[in-house]
């Protein structure tokens, strides 16, 4: 991939620009088998590559410039203002939805908060679109809501021009401490979900819910771990109890079920935790869709819901933050005792850190797929078996 300002030194954020990419897939694969080596042998599948560009289906950015001017990009190490409304990390039709956003800004006078002043209200754009219909979900971040008359007089304007646009919102973040969003939203437009669908399964996305910035490689990775599941059923592991912690909008969860269901006609009894509302409500919408009726969703904290159980699944799901399961969730893993886990990490060494933990369970089988492109950063999909 070529990147102008990468080349310049404006942006750093793609650290491993430099190296070209079959050499950045082939440290992190080298990276995957050192971190696991303690655990040693497993089956190491082949890495999944990712496009090179134009694989980010999500932008975050910084609002800077002045209101006649606006930028939308970073504030880089050296304190410069670069705008990347041209990174070709986006698909290329992003550039033409940024321009309009632009333009939206200057003729509603929106005012881009100023960091070091503390004054200004336009804080960040956040940009999605679903790669299955081509629709958007627009999300403005603001300190107050002193820019939220003069967005509901000039949204029509923009929607106008970029029909794509689906779903537009207000999130309120009025700290000026570096956190990208605060908890209030407030959505301006009659549709309040954007519809996404990866390997036939739908998936909806609110405004606040989580959701993998390259789909491409999210599809493969939830396919793959619908496919191991299936795999072990087919060997006479039958499947009546799924859990899915961590679950967000349902991804992990509805492919394992949607494909047992398909392959097997059994329909397993699937229950997913997140501790977000928005999202749990987006996984039941899905499984509605998808015609299947034993799921049960709920909002809830999956390490609570974990130490409240008394009867382990027969497959655990577990998709953590950076920062992994944790000793407690660890703990209650291994004092239920499920017989399989498939365990999905962005991280590598809290992954390490969690399997060197439960040592009732032998790790089997691991494959990484290159969801961050040109970073240090993977997702790797494991699967653990109890001894």
């Amino acid at each position: 991939m070529q990147c102008a300002h990468f080349m310049a030194g404006r942006c750093q954020s793609c650290q491993w620009l430099a190296q070209p990419y079959a050499t950045q897939l082939a440290n992190k694969q080298q990276q995957l088998v050192d971190v696991l080596a303690a655990f040693a042998p497993f089956q190491l599948l082949a890495p999944i590559a990712s496009s090179e560009q134009g694989f980010r289906y999500k932008a975050k950015m910084v609002v800077l410039g002045t209101t006649d001017a606006p930028m939308l990009g970073i504030v880089n190490q050296q304190n410069e203002a670069v705008d990347l409304a041209d990174c070709p990390l986006y698909p290329e039709h992003f550039a033409d939805v940024f321009a309009a956003i632009k333009n939206f800004i200057v003729l509603a006078k929106l005012q881009p908060y100023q960091v070091q002043q503390r004054r200004g209200e336009l804080k960040f754009i956040l940009l999605s679109q679903s790669q299955h219909s081509g629709r958007f979900m627009l999300r403005f971040v603001l300190r107050s809501k002193n820019h939220l008359a003069v967005i509901q007089k000039y949204l029509p304007r923009l929607l106008a021009q970029v029909p794509a646009i689906a779903v537009v919102s207000i999130n309120l973040q009025p700290q000026p401490a570096a956190l990208l969003e605060g908890a209030e939203e407030i959505v301006l437009t009659a549709e309040r979900l954007l519809r996404e669908q990866l390997n036939q399964v739908p998936l909806y996305l609110s405004p606040q819910s989580f959701f993998q910035t390259n789909p491409s490689l999210a599809a493969a990775l939830y396919d793959t771990a619908a496919t191991w599941a299936v795999e072990l059923q087919q060997q006479g592991e039958p499947f009546e109890q799924i859990w899915d912690l961590f679950c967000g909008v349902g991804g992990f969860g509805l492919h394992l079920a949607s494909q047992l269901t398909a392959i097997t006609g059994q329909q397993p009894t699937l229950t997913g935790i997140e501790i977000a509302a928005a999202a749990i409500a987006s996984a039941e919408q899905a499984a509605n869709e998808l015609g299947l009726t034993q799921v049960r969703f709920q909002a809830l904290d999956s390490a609570a819901f974990a130490h409240a159980a008394a009867q382990a699944p027969d497959l655990l799901v577990v998709n953590p933050p950076r920062r992994g399961l944790g000793d407690a969730l660890c703990a209650d893993i291994t004092r239920l005792q499920p017989r399989f886990m498939l365990y999905s990490s962005c991280n590598v060494h809290s992954l390490a850190a969690d399997i060197a933990q439960l040592k009732s369970y032998r790790l089997v089988k691991a494959q990484l797929f290159d969801l961050f492109a040109h970073s240090s950063h993977a997702e790797v999909l494991t699967l653990l078996v109890r001894r």
